[in-house]
């Protein structure tokens, strides 16, 4: 079946999203922005409908699906108007900012019979997708420990717009530039038991509402302890993305920038696995983000809207990931207060 879509918010990652709606066979009806230049301009380039605000576009196009592009702030609020006007949402990463609000875009699926799913790609990456296997069949016996590791950079021009840096729309830096790598220490482990932590401002002072640099040391409900550690002042570039899992009959390391590659391999009885290539980083001018699997989220999207049984990653499930993220913000000591 062929699906219609909508996207709020023209900025760059939109247009990953078009393009990969149109591979999928599906077709792009609408788009809005509040700058309705980037609107006008991302319609004629995709031979869509422009609008200048969510809420006029609801009332005048019925899409079977409204893609959630806007800054994080206005995750909630986005979805939910979309699905309350009858359309399932797919919803950039992070699904919003609080567990709060995660839960009042849950109900308003359910009030409307909607589906609300939420952008999830680095599960695609092929050195994840072997480790998860290795997970589920039990090949590393009990995860007794774990180190995450997200190492990357973001200069002071990268906050030079209306929401980057501020509490209000960004949220913060485990939001914005690490909330994949926590959702694949949840997908892997489970939900966390306990965290304390640490953070700072660094080099980011009065750029930025929040910390460029963290550490926490987690417990997870099943058992496993370990170490977060991220920055946004690698220096220079992005440096590393990793997770490792040390367990009773093997130990495993996902790396590289992006989690793209398989570092370490050392597990009882199995043979280190031929890993398949994994798509570039998302480019973003100034800087690069997580994995660009956006072709396999919505190869799964459309799988999903024609057999609702087919597995997705839906908001009860993404919103572990915010539930997390703002239990370590709750328990990190702030070294500045006065940033």
């Amino acid at each position: 079946m062929s699906y219609t879509f909508a996207i709020v918010g023209c900025g760059r990652i939109a247009q990953r999203h078009a393009a990969h709606i149109a591979s999928q066979g599906g077709r792009l009806i609408a788009v809005c922005d509040l700058i309705s230049g980037k609107a006008a301009s991302f319609a004629s380039e995709y031979n869509c409908k422009p609008y200048a605000s969510i809420e006029e576009m609801l009332q005048n196009e019925k899409p079977d699906v409204v893609t959630i592009c806007t800054p994080n702030g206005l995750h909630a609020s986005h979805s939910i108007q979309s699905l309350a006007s009858g359309a399932h949402v797919l919803c950039e990463k992070p699904m919003c900012l609080s567990v709060s609000d995660s839960s009042k875009m849950i109900d308003e699926a359910a009030k409307n019979g909607k589906r609300l799913f939420v952008v999830k790609q680095n599960r695609y990456n092929p050195p994840v997708v072997a480790v998860k296997k290795l997970l589920n069949d039990g090949k590393l016996g009990k995860i007794i420990s774990f180190q995450l590791n997200c190492f990357w950079n973001r200069p002071a021009s990268y906050y030079n717009d209306q929401w980057r840096g501020t509490l209000e729309l960004d949220g913060g830096t485990l939001f914005t530039q690490f909330s994949h790598f926590v959702d694949l220490l949840y997908w892997f482990l489970g939900d966390m038991r306990s965290v304390k932590g640490i953070r700072n401002n660094y080099l980011h002072k009065k750029i930025i509402a929040f910390e460029d640099t963290g550490a926490a040391i987690l417990e997870m409900e099943q058992g496993a302890i370990g170490t977060f550690q991220y920055t946004v002042n690698s220096y220079g570039g992005n440096m590393e993305g990793s997770i490792t899992l040390f367990g009773e009959k093997g130990t495993v390391k996902i790396g590289g920038q992006y989690l793209n590659e398989l570092d370490f391999f050392s597990v009882e009885g199995e043979t280190r696995p031929v890993i398949g290539s994994s798509n570039p980083a998302n480019h973003y001018g100034l800087y690069q983000g997580s994995m660009s699997n956006h072709d396999k989220v919505y190869e799964n999207l459309i799988k999903t809207l024609d057999n609702p049984s087919h597995e997705f990653v839906e908001a009860k499930e993404a919103m572990k990931t915010v539930d997390i993220i703002e239990k370590i913000y709750q328990a990190s000591i702030l070294i500045d207060a006065h940033q």
